[in-house]
């Protein structure tokens, strides 16, 4: 394997994050017992993901589990399938210590403030969590808020919001399936920086059809009037089954030179880069945050049609569809199990003790903290560099140092993120890929 072969001349595969890709899930036959799956994992620091796959709208990029716009009967239905998957699961994990938490989608505040109350219900006396006492990111849009749900959360202990604009350009969010006004941005944003957050993160997206430059930094300018502590930047994918699939991308590729601009802008304005898509504005207590849980090493309980469970060596989730009228069956379907079928695992991925070392070389060295060689060696008791040759290479070819025992990306390696996720996963786990049919 070479860094000199078209992999890496192309920046632009995939993101990588999660190890194996959901398209790499299968049914499980036989089927596995949700008890004895998690009997022996440590449940002392969990993350706790629930997922609302509603939204008000469904935007032209999104390849997201969510439909726009159903009956408030449907959602109410869901939320009363939600009360029961939380109440079976909790039984048959038993006693859990949630360290962090998310709720997102979908929009969870597509939910009206009834049902809010319903879902904090579901956390709170079914989950046992306690949210007021741990980081905790609710996901949103521009239309959907209010200060009276964007206060309820502030109290029930939400300390991060974030809010997709996409860009302050109203004929490039158009042109992503997105028809938002920025009227609308600039309400919402004013009302969420009203409430006292701890972080407010804004996501953006480059290369949208008939962005500049000069359009882009336009946008991330506007964005920086609102100080937010964090900034996610995603490069547009063209995912087949989406609305843009439809479209013919433009020949020119702008995405790098918009994103190296990018990168240079919020490095000056006091930003530090986490990883690709994620940059922080820097503070010391988000750092300790971080060490509460560990992505890589511990597990997590995700609740909802479109959530994905972690142990140590199984992942698991419902089936995975990304057309409208096939998510609507899985939601459909979701809404009419019980609590025997929320104790039973039937749909993921077994990780052997190989793909459990690429998960965690994947989701480390990726991140700004980097691949730490010496817990790598306490958990597989090998090295990675001996394990996996080739990310020799990226030190040669200057995208990877090594320092205090640790492999980090150098700023021209996070640049490539896109490229050296992919590269990583194993033969196994693309064949599968290549195999999913997707619907």
């Amino acid at each position: 394997m070479s860094v000199e072969q078209p992999l890496f001349e192309y920046k632009y595969e995939g993101y990588a994050y999660s190890y194996p890709h959901k398209l790499a899930y299968r049914n499980f036959d036989p089927i596995i017992s949700m008890q004895e799956t998690w009997e022996t994992e440590p449940k002392d620091s969990l993350f706790l993901y629930l997922h609302i796959p509603f939204c008000e709208m469904r935007c032209g990029f999104c390849n997201l589990f969510t439909i726009a716009n159903p009956n408030e009967k449907i959602v109410d239905t869901y939320l009363e399938t939600l009360h029961v998957q939380a109440t079976a699961v909790m039984n048959s994990i038993g006693k859990a210590h949630f360290s962090r938490m998310a709720v997102g989608g979908g929009t969870p505040t597509f939910l009206e403030m009834n049902q809010l109350k319903k879902l904090f219900s579901i956390i709170e006396n079914d989950l046992g969590a306690k949210p007021a006492e741990i980081p905790f990111s609710f996901e949103m849009s521009p239309k959907t808020i209010s200060l009276e749900k964007l206060q309820y959360l502030h109290s029930k202990g939400v300390d991060r919001v974030s809010i997709g604009i996409q860009s302050f350009i109203d004929s490039e969010t158009k042109s992503l399936g997105r028809p938002q006004k920025n009227k609308e941005v600039y309400h919402a944003l004013d009302t969420i920086r009203s409430v006292s957050f701890k972080t407010l993160n804004l996501d953006l997206i480059y290369g949208a059809y008939g962005q500049t430059m000069e359009s882009w930094i336009a946008s991330l300018e506007e964005a920086l009037v609102y100080k937010p502590e964090e900034l996610y930047l995603y490069p547009l994918y063209v995912r087949p089954l989406t609305g843009l699939d439809k479209r013919e991308a433009e020949k020119k590729d702008l995405r790098y030179a918009l994103y190296t601009q990018a990168k240079e802008l919020l490095l000056a304005n006091g930003y530090e880069q986490v990883s690709m898509r994620m940059f922080r504005l820097k503070s010391p207590l988000d750092k300790l945050n971080n060490l509460i849980y560990c992505c890589q090493e511990d597990g997590m309980i995700g609740l909802g049609a479109g959530a994905r469970s972690y142990t140590k060596n199984i992942h698991y989730s419902s089936e995975y569809a990304v057309g409208r009228k096939n998510v609507k069956e899985i939601i459909h379907e979701y809404s009419l199990k019980n609590a025997k079928d929320f104790s039973i695992i039937d749909y993921g991925f077994i990780l052997s003790n190989e793909e459990q070392k690429r998960r965690y070389l994947i989701k480390s060295l990726l991140h700004s903290e980097g691949l730490d060689t010496k817990r790598y060696h306490e958990l597989f008791h090998s090295n990675p560099l001996s394990d996996y040759p080739a990310l020799q290479q990226l030190i040669e070819h200057q995208m990877a140092i090594i320092q205090n025992e640790t492999m980090v990306l150098t700023s021209k390696g996070i640049d490539y993120s896109d490229a050296i996720g992919p590269w990583l996963y194993s033969e196994e786990v693309n064949a599968l890929i290549q195999q999913f049919e997707l619907r």
